[in-house]
Order: C-alpha cells, then sequence, then structure tokens
C-alpha cells in the first residue's frame, strides 16, 4: 500500500487579490511560509520517501519547508505547475466578465472545456497530470509519497487516482495550505482525507 499525500501550496502575497495566477511565480507571503511550517509540523513523524513539487515557488518553497525535516529527494516536475491562463492572467473574475463574457460564462459552469488565448486550455492541464500520474507507478507499496501542487492540477489528479470521470475535477475544492491523502492498493485506491487543513487551527 502507498501513501500519497497530496498537499496545496501555502498563501502568496498576491493571493488577497484574488486574481488568476497560473504560470505567474508569485512567491509565499510571511502567512503562507508559517501554513508550511504548520503543515511540516504535521508530516514530521511521516516516513516520506519522495517528495514531487511544480516548478512554480509558491508549490516548491512549500514544499522545500515541509521536506526540511524528511531526508529525502525533492524533485520538480513541470507536469504538476498550474495551468497557463495566458492573456487572462492576474486578472480578476470581475475583470474577466468585461473583458471576455463568453469566456467567463463558461468558467462559471463546472466543465472541461476552457481554453485560455494565448495559454492551455483545461485539456492540456489534463494531459500534463496525466503524465506525470504515471510516474507514481513506479514506487513500492509501502513508500510515503508527498505531491505539493495547485488547486487546478490536484485535483485532476485525485479524479484520475480515483478512477473518477475529469469532468468533476472542479467539483473539487482545496484550500491553501490543506492536506488530503490517498491510499494506493494493488486493486484500486482510497481517499482517507479530502481538503483538510486543522494544522493551521492550531
Amino acid at each position: 500500500m502507498a501513501k500519497i499525500l497530496l498537499v496545496r501550496h501555502a498563501q502568496t502575497k498576491s493571493h488577497q487579490d484574488d486574481r488568476f495566477w497560473g504560470k505567474t511565480d508569485v512567491t509565499l507571503s510571511d502567512s503562507g511560509v508559517w501554513q508550511a511550517e504548520k503543515l511540516r509540523d504535521r508530516l514530521a513523524e511521516e516516513k516520506i520517501t519522495a517528495v514531487y513539487t511544480s516548478t512554480l515557488s509558491r508549490a516548491r518553497h512549500s514544499a522545500e519547508i515541509i521536506a526540511s525535516v524528511h531526508k529525502c529527494r525533492l524533485t520538480t516536475h513541470e507536469e504538476l505547475n498550474e495551468i497557463d491562463f495566458g492573456f487572462i492572467e492576474g486578472l480578476t473574475f470581475e475583470e474577466i466578465k468585461r473583458l471576455h463574457p463568453e469566456l467567463a460564462e463558461v468558467l462559471s459552469g463546472f466543465g472541461t472545456v476552457a481554453e485560455f488565448p494565448g495559454g492551455e486550455s483545461y485539456a492540456d492541464l489534463d494531459k500534463r497530470v496525466r503524465t506525470f500520474q504515471r510516474k507514481l507507478t513506479d514506487h513500492q507499496p509501502k513508500d510515503a509519497v508527498l505531491i505539493v501542487s495547485h488547486g487546478g492540477s490536484l485535483p485532476l489528479l485525485i479524479c484520475h487516482l480515483l478512477g473518477i470521470g475529469a469532468e468533476h475535477w472542479r467539483k473539487i475544492w482545496l484550500e491553501l495550505a490543506s492536506l488530503s491523502i490517498i491510499h494506493t492498493y494493488p486493486r484500486g485506491t482510497r481517499l482517507s482525507l479530502l481538503n483538510d487543513t486543522s494544522h493551521l487551527k492550531s
């Protein structure tokens, strides 16, 4: 049985603006560093054997803090990066409604058909996540694997690990610095924790 620990990156300096940050490399805020340290303390007793993170600093820095008490290698993977929002990168939803009303209408739903002009589509993101997922098959049954990524890529990975259709990924919401856990077995997977932030309340 392998244990997959899924963490959304901690809060960034730009989070309060409620803007669409995808490929933009925004950094952790002081609160974000504190959140990552809380995760580090919570996961300190886990026997983590591998750490995977996106190349973006908000995820990578979160992973570095969490992994600082573990003797394991941290590797970055572009497949785990957040979606590239293209021309709407950095805009608020109100700005998107004014400048790109048709796209705003798509974003208001729960579908997976959106394509971002100058950026990626949901299908592009899904393809990247599937590519990364295949790398997890190399782990041994008793491994504990930490994955630190984003609010777009992690729900897709959860869907694929559980065998749920990717069309449901937007129904899974993950808070910043949240922890989710999936156990994998030879004949399937089991979700044992989803979007838990209890470590931030102590």
